[in-house]
């Protein structure tokens, strides 16, 4: 059942809480939308029970969530070693007790950055950093730009072309970028690409490792492990290639980071950052761009109008990646008593940040649920907020931004021609199939 903290709040329904809780709630985007809707409207912070989860409190409004991800003191993510922490990825309680049971206790089951709070956080962060900031970045669009040329080559062609969007397209271009400039080869990019796809997939069906029993109540996490050990059997090799054979890469500057002792970092925390980066750094821009061609030939008049305008450009990777969202969620947990909302918080409990729930706050966007290319201003949160704001963030954008610039001049159509589909996953996801029709010049 689901209830309420005290009988002074109001008690979000049973079914509202299991299809934003659940991955499977999240396998018909109409309904979770409207889940979400229900929750601003009506429960904006509302704490919840669903079977086999902890208790968890629903943050559905944009103001809150960046009121707890702006205090990590207050709200911490870390999955650490101390008594009490948490899991900053919702999983179930089944699965939770299988990831400490793998480490010891610990739900700390990567050293990377979602897992750790300043300082740690911070001096993590700090590896790369400056690798990320848009000035560095600048010096990589012309490599980019070929690549993005590239891909429409390989996979597109002039005139008719009937095909996945997602499957045949969306899933290669982000993966090659972030492969080429992380300097993993080319022919490893199938074994990345199945490894990402079962990472961020251990809830969907299709997606499932043949070494997992999908009808236990901890097959997640088991998936999530073993494509973890799987990312760090290729890492090993990799990071002491870099050590003893640098390169201009960013393994090389991530392999070679050493703490303010001199000494390198444990593997694990270079594991961390390349699982992160071979993971979200692809996946997110895949899903991204499947979402913002799905609205543009939905709407053909702003496809019209950037193409008229190409300035429009960064417009439409923003209103993309507000629509798409493909960071569902991540939970903190308080580390003290706070009041959130006029709700009476106490130290221990735990949030559930709907980051889509947020992009679609009635307070903060006009028209939420309308795609509007030339939406100004358009404060997201698709990358989060705070010190935990996607260190990728900049990475992506310019993927994004270089592959409309050289795509979208070259459609004279887009028709969807099918039914799309989305991957059944609560944590990080969007279309996974996407039948268009698109025709080139």
């Amino acid at each position: 059942m689901t209830t309420a903290e005290s009988a002074d709040v109001l008690v979000t329904p049973e079914e509202v809480a299991r299809r934003i809780v659940l991955p499977e709630g999240h396998r018909d985007d109409a309904e979770l939308f409207e889940a979400y809707r229900w929750l601003r409207e009506n429960n904006p912070l509302g704490k919840v029970s669903v079977a086999g989860y902890d208790p968890i409190w629903l943050v559905s409004k944009h103001a809150d969530i960046m009121e707890i991800e702006r205090q990590p003191h207050v709200f911490t993510s870390g999955g650490g070693d101390r008594p009490g922490s948490h899991n900053p990825i919702l999983q179930n309680q089944a699965g939770d007790a299988f990831t400490q049971q793998l480490t010891g206790g610990s739900l700390r089951i990567l050293d990377t950055l979602t897992y750790l709070d300043p300082p740690e956080h911070t001096a993590v962060k700090d590896i790369a950093a400056d690798w990320f900031r848009p000035a560095n970045l600048k010096k990589w669009e012309d490599q980019i730009r070929v690549l993005a040329r590239e891909a429409i080559g390989n996979y597109l062609r002039p005139g008719r072309n009937e095909l996945d969007f997602v499957q045949d397209f969306a899933l290669f271009y982000p993966l090659h970028v972030i492969m080429t400039l992380f300097g993993v080869p080319e022919s490893d990019e199938p074994r990345m690409m199945a490894l990402t796809q079962e990472f961020f997939g251990t809830a969907d069906p299709d997606a499932q490792r043949a070494d997992v029993e999908p009808l236990t109540p901890e097959a997640a996490a088991q998936q999530w492990a073993a494509a973890i050990q799987d990312f760090y059997t290729y890492f090993d090799v990799l990071v002491a290639d870099r050590r003893t054979n640098p390169r201009e890469d960013l393994a090389t500057l991530i392999a070679s980071a050493r703490t303010p002792e001199g000494e390198y970092y444990a593997n694990t925390f270079a594991y961390g950052w390349f699982i992160a980066i071979a993971t979200a750094g692809h996946d997110t821009t895949s899903s991204t761009m499947a979402g913002t061609i799905e609205q543009l030939a939905l709407h053909p008049e702003q496809l019209a109008a950037v193409q008229a305008e190409p300035a429009l450009t960064p417009d439409l990777v923003n209103e993309g990646l507000r629509w798409s969202s493909p960071v569902k969620q991540f939970t903190r947990q308080a580390t003290q008593d706070y009041t959130l909302r006029g709700q009476e918080i106490r130290a221990g409990d735990r949030f559930m940040l709907l980051y889509q729930s947020a992009n679609r706050d009635t307070d903060v966007f006009e028209e939420p649920d309308t795609f509007r290319l030339q939406r100004r201003p358009n404060k997201h949160i698709a990358f989060g907020y705070g010190p935990h704001m996607c260190i990728g963030q900049h990475l992506a954008k310019l993927e994004l931004r270089v592959l409309f610039e050289e795509l979208l001049p070259r459609i004279k159509s887009i028709a969807v021609t099918g039914d799309p589909k989305v991957v059944q996953t609560n944590f990080v996801g969007g279309l996974r199939n996407l039948p268009v029709r698109l025709e080139l010049t």
